[in-house]
């Protein structure tokens, strides 16, 4: 590990630490951002250790600072949600950059970072579509119970699918190994006709 890589992981951190929004995981509160970016950075080291440092570095800025742009800032409609989302890549994306050049990374890798960030060439560029998988794989071990308090069956099975489609087939089987609650691992199985 770098020494400018463990700088831009602590600069990233502390700007996730001051996420205003906790949430409470194994009997601790952790700022919400900061759980996450520490979720996905495990998650791409268990899924895939030989990971470059650009997507480590996407991996764990990939909701720096989330909360200063947060979702009822735009319209609640369809169109809303994709103005927001396509705004917090670049929100992410800029912020990251902003913290890379600090560090002292030469401009080939900040555009790269920010390439990931943004998404870009998904099921195209291997390294967006790793950090795609891993994204995945956190929501589906960590935030699809959240979901499947809120909303119902078909909607579920809807998200589901969409989460399924944007993986690659190596995401599929990791994803297999989650170990859900029984309700959900059917919910899965429902949802992809297994």
């Amino acid at each position: 590990m770098s020494l400018q890589f463990q700088n831009a992981s602590t600069r990233i951190d502390a700007e996730n630490a001051q996420d205003p929004n906790s949430e409470l995981f194994q009997s601790e509160t952790f700022p919400k951002e900061l759980l996450y970016s520490n979720r996905m950075y495990k998650r791409l080291m268990d899924f895939y250790p030989d990971a470059s440092e650009e997507v480590q570095i996407a991996a764990k800025a990939q909701h720096i600072c989330r909360w200063k742009m947060p979702r009822e800032s735009y319209p609640m409609d369809r169109v809303g949600y994709l103005k927001w989302r396509e705004d917090l890549k670049k929100f992410h994306a800029k912020t990251t950059a902003s913290i890379l050049q600090e560090c002292g990374y030469n401009q080939k890798i900040i555009d790269r970072v920010s390439f990931l960030i943004e998404k870009k060439l998904l099921k195209k560029d291997e390294e967006t579509q790793l950090l795609e998988d891993v994204i995945c794989l956190v929501f589906l071990e960590f935030y699809l119970d959240p979901f499947v308090q809120k909303h119902d069956t078909e909607k579920l099975k809807n998200i589901i699918l969409k989460t399924w489609n944007k993986m690659s087939e190596k995401g599929h089987q990791e994803a297999l190994k989650i170990n859900y609650s029984d309700a959900n691992l059917q919910l899965i199985k429902d949802a992809l006709g297994l």
